[in-house]
């Protein structure tokens, strides 16, 4: 039954493959489009100045024609909202592809990145992950190749990175840095969550998409706002949740802070149930290894891609409905850490697109508008 549901999964992915690559030049028709912040405080100082910081952004695209429910993207470590937009070889990313396709997307820059950018916070660079400094980890961590200095960078012989000179550099100039700090804490992890819930007060109800290390974020929004939260699709989660009744077995890593970053993020049983109340779909790429090594990006996704299927089982044995897919088993063969930017990222849409449709959340019955202006109350000292 189980590889019956697959190969029609399979099938129908390769369905809407073709109707994107029939589709891929049909103009954009947008009701609307703009963005705004979300979230955050307002600090006070003690000259009696205000601060308004550590919220998120989000852009946002309305098709004329749009479903129901819109898709959030969250990116990941190091990243911006850029990572959705153009692939680095300049075609079209999610951002263009799926408005085309009649939904309606947000693309969000989280707190303390990107154009969310403000706050009072300080950066710890004494200890942040390899991957965001230096741009040989980052190379490693986007499985585009191995770059193990002083060697030479190389890229996978199977790959669906661009190879082109142009493509690498932009690559390397959408890296974007942490303008505060962001630990691995659950109380990070919670207001993380709590910010995104923020957004989907004005959304309305929405389809989560993360990359990375913002899939830690995704299970935090998920347990934050079940209600909000149709549905979470996460590329390569960098950390999973579970009970903190129900431990998952140890993986052993051959770098010490890989053991670090991949500690299972533990929840109460309560929490972790709201993680069954809507389908999860994890999708990994190629180019993973099998050993364990001393290179720390190499080592993270070993690890990563093991846990997540803890996690998946976890769920589905609590009642959830979680699927985990690698690539390579489905005959999708190079794709790097960030598939939705690869070469054929309009193959990685179709399959998302699949999943949507199989869980009944691409349907069109209430059109999404946009979003909701949210009436609070003054933040500065002003009368009116």
């Amino acid at each position: 039954m189980k590889n019956k549901k697959i190969l029609l999964f399979v099938s129908m992915m390769l369905v809407s493959i073709l109707s994107y690559a029939q589709n891929e030049e049909r103009p954009i028709v947008l009701r609307t489009m703009g963005s705004l912040f979300f979230g955050g405080n307002v600090q006070y100082t003690e000259t009696g100045e205000t601060f308004h910081g550590d919220h998120g952004y989000a852009q946002y695209y309305i098709p004329q024609d749009s479903r129901t429910y819109p898709l959030i993207m969250w990116h990941g470590i190091g990243q911006s909202g850029k990572t959705y937009e153009s692939t680095p070889d300049g075609r079209e990313g999610y951002q263009a592809i799926l408005p085309r396709r009649d939904w309606s997307v947000y693309i969000v820059d989280q707190p303390r990145r990107g154009r969310a950018g403000y706050t009072l916070s300080t950066v710890d660079t004494k200890n942040a992950v390899p991957t965001i400094m230096q741009e040989s980890a980052v190379w490693d961590a986007f499985r585009n190749g191995i770059w193990e200095r002083p060697a030479d960078p190389y890229f996978f012989t199977k790959t669906q990175f661009p190879k082109t000179p142009y493509a690498v550099d932009q690559f390397f100039r959408q890296q974007t840095p942490d303008t505060g700090e962001e630990p691995r804490t659950r109380q990070h992890r919670e207001f993380m969550g709590n910010t995104m819930s923020a957004l989907l007060e004005q959304t309305g109800a929405a389809i989560l998409i993360t990359h990375s290390n913002s899939g830690q974020y995704g299970w935090a929004t998920g347990m934050a706002a079940p209600e909000l939260v149709k549905a979470i699709v996460a590329y390569e989660p960098g950390a999973c949740a579970f009970p903190e009744t129900d431990i998952p077995a140890m993986i052993p890593a051959g770098v010490e802070l890989v053991n670090e970053t991949q500690a299972p993020q533990l929840v109460s049983e309560e929490e972790f149930r709201n993680l069954t109340k809507m389908p999860i779909l994890i999708v990994f790429g190629d180019n993973i290894a099998r050993q364990q090594s001393d290179i720390f990006n190499s080592e993270v996704w070993r690890v990563a891609s093991q846990r997540a299927k803890q996690f998946v089982e976890t769920v589905n044995r609590y009642g959830g409905d979680a699927r985990l897919i690698m690539l390579p088993e489905l005959g999708i063969e190079g794709n790097t850490h960030a598939p939705f930017a690869d070469m054929n990222n309009l193959e990685i849409a179709g399959l998302l697109e699949r999943f949507l449709e199989e869980k009944g959340l691409s349907g069109k019955d209430s059109p999404h508008k946009g979003p909701q202006r949210k009436e609070i109350e003054t933040t500065i000292p002003i009368k009116y």
